[in-house]
């Protein structure tokens, strides 16, 4: 059980003029005792790169890692009490599955009752009990996967769990299963959990809080809910949901919004003059009209997914900009003309990126 404080913590790589190029720029982080917490964005934005010096593998340019306040930054890797599990298998593979289980109970010289406790207990949760006399070596690459997810968790005693996208070569059937149960072990024992992916379905189903990267900044930190409900930056909106936020360019029209030359009968708008000032809002919060009215915009019908329980339309703005709509049900003809609504209170408004507050009335 840890408290995690990331203090100014950078790292970059020196380019060949000497500047720094840097792939985690320096940042202030706080993961709580106890708490799940998922590192979610594009391969490349810099959570690898924050796991590994959190576990001791890479040695920070700048800044500092505190483990309950005691500074770690220049501590060892077995010195921490950190599990970390990994995105591919790392196995023994002249080791049976039991054998892999119980290694980092017997470096610790864990009684051989205890050992068998905690290992079979570990199995059974992960659907390996039936295999655990089999050579890792004759095993699936998820079943192998499985074993180095075993190995992160058979010890209670560690501080913090640190994934790195363990679940990448799991069976998509078993996957569901997994994050529920990771989720369990991590409020049974108070594990403080971090979990790396680029999978918004894990990171919104994990963690109690998803720290959002892009292009080695933390662009936002909150709940799913919050990440969901409002985006402080244009990325969190694009990354977050399925389909992601739409953002159409706007201008200003005597003090009202315009949107492919429609004018958005919201009254008065107040956003900063200058910059690239764009509307985002989700696919949940437009809705199709049956007709046109005096607050309506209009699209032509470019497309309709039918996805079973919902239906994602694509319509086109004058501009040739496209909105996404998700609705239960629609029926047309791509060509159509059809008019949508944006529901006002769900409205964010970013300029150069960033949201900015934007009076409604």
């Amino acid at each position: 059980m840890a408290r995690i404080t990331l203090e100014r913590l950078g790292h970059a790589y020196n380019r060949s003029d000497g500047t720094p190029n840097y792939a985690l720029y320096p940042l202030d982080l706080v993961w709580e005792d106890g708490g799940t917490y998922a590192l979610l964005g594009p391969s490349g934005c810099g959570k690898s790169t924050m796991l590994n010096i959190v576990s001791g593998l890479l040695t920070p340019s700048e800044g500092r890692v505190l483990i309950n306040g005691r500074d770690v930054t220049g501590t060892r890797v077995a010195q921490r009490n950190i599990a970390q599990v990994f995105q591919f298998p790392v196995v023994y593979a002249s080791k049976s599955v039991y054998e892999n289980l119980a290694f980092p109970l017997r470096c610790r010289n864990m009684a051989n009752r205890e050992v068998d406790r905690r290992v079979n207990e570990i199995a059974e949760l992960l659907n390996l009990d039936t295999i655990l006399h089999r050579p890792a070596r004759k095993l699936t690459p998820d079943a192998k996967q499985l074993i180095s997810l075993g190995r992160g968790l058979v010890r209670d005693d560690v501080a913090v769990i640190l994934m790195d996208e363990p679940l990448t070569v799991i069976d998509p059937q078993l996957k569901f299963h997994l994050r529920r149960k990771l989720k369990d072990i991590s409020a049974r024992h108070g594990h403080t959990l971090v979990y790396v992916t680029h999978d918004q379905n894990e990171a919104m189903t994990l963690a109690e809080n998803v720290i959002v990267m892009d292009n080695g900044r933390v662009a936002q930190v909150g709940t799913p809910q919050e990440l969901f409900e409002n985006p402080t930056h244009a990325h969190v909106g694009y990354f977050i949901g399925s389909p992601s936020m739409n953002f159409l360019p706007v201008s200003l029209y005597n003090g009202k919004l315009s949107i492919a030359g429609q004018v958005v009968a919201f009254g008065t708008v107040e956003v900063p003059e200058g910059g690239n000032l764009l509307l985002g809002i989700r696919p949940e919060f437009v809705e199709i009209l049956p007709e046109a009215s005096p607050n309506a915009l209009k699209a032509k019908l470019s497309e309709v997914q039918d996805l079973g329980t919902y239906q994602i339309v694509t319509g086109q703005l004058a501009d040739g900009q496209c909105v996404k709509i998700k609705t239960k049900s629609f029926k047309g003809i791509p060509g159509d003309e059809f008019a949508f609504r944006l529901v006002q209170d769900r409205i964010r408004m970013f300029c150069d990126g960033k949201q900015v507050k934007a009076l409604l009335t």
